[in-house]
């Protein structure tokens, strides 16, 4: 009977001592919550953007830069060529660049950088777009043979500069709203932070 008095005082000293190792080991199991380490596994489509104006505006840019791409691609002989190039380069450009946006915004994929400002990001893509789209137009137009693949891929870059340029002029909207909504959170914030201030009297003895 004594050893089994001894032999259960044993056991019970271990698992206390077990516990107490436990709680103070550093190498406690993660609490880390289930949506964090999902990485990719939680995307969804954001059909309200899609619907919107600015989601379809950029669809349009995506398709319309795509097939003005498609359509300078399919020339084999230009004369001279510098023009050709240079609508090439900004067909392509606008399709990867605005398409990689379009799934950003798409998939909600920006909520999970907010170190970005989006809204500027957006603005400053659809400004340079329309800009270049439309030099890239023009200086096809001046310079082409009247071939139906450069009369098409003229007709399409002088509709995505229509649609970017409208993107933009809504970009510039959202941008304005964006920055009034934060003026007034930083008012609201401090108005708060000094009121907090004021009804602690042992504050200002201390910064004094």
């Amino acid at each position: 009977m004594r050893g089994g008095e001894e032999l259960d005082g044993f056991e019970g000293e271990a698992s206390s001592t077990s516990m107490i190792s436990g709680a103070s080991s550093p190498y406690q199991p993660t609490t880390e919550p289930v949506s964090q380490r999902r990485g990719l596994a939680g995307l969804r489509c954001d059909p309200d953007y899609l619907r919107g104006a600015l989601g379809r505006l950029k669809v349009a840019q995506v398709i319309l830069a795509l097939i003005a791409f498609i359509c300078i691609e399919t020339i084999m002989e230009c004369s001279p060529c510098e023009g050709l190039y240079f609508f090439e380069f900004v067909s392509c450009s606008a399709f990867v660049v605005t398409g990689v946006l379009l799934i950003l915004f798409s998939l909600n994929l920006h909520m999970r950088i907010p170190q970005i400002n989006w809204n500027l990001t957006d603005l400053v893509n659809t400004g340079l777009s329309t800009f270049f789209f439309f030099i890239a137009s023009i200086v096809l137009a001046a310079l082409n043979h009247r071939t139906g693949a450069e009369i098409a891929a003229v007709i399409f870059g002088f509709l995505a500069t229509a649609a970017y340029a409208v993107s933009t002029f809504l970009a510039v909207q959202k941008w304005r709203v964006s920055l009034r909504q934060q003026s007034a959170n930083d008012y609201i914030r401090a108005r708060t932070e000094s009121r907090d201030v004021d009804s602690r009297p042992e504050i200002q003895r201390l910064d004094t």
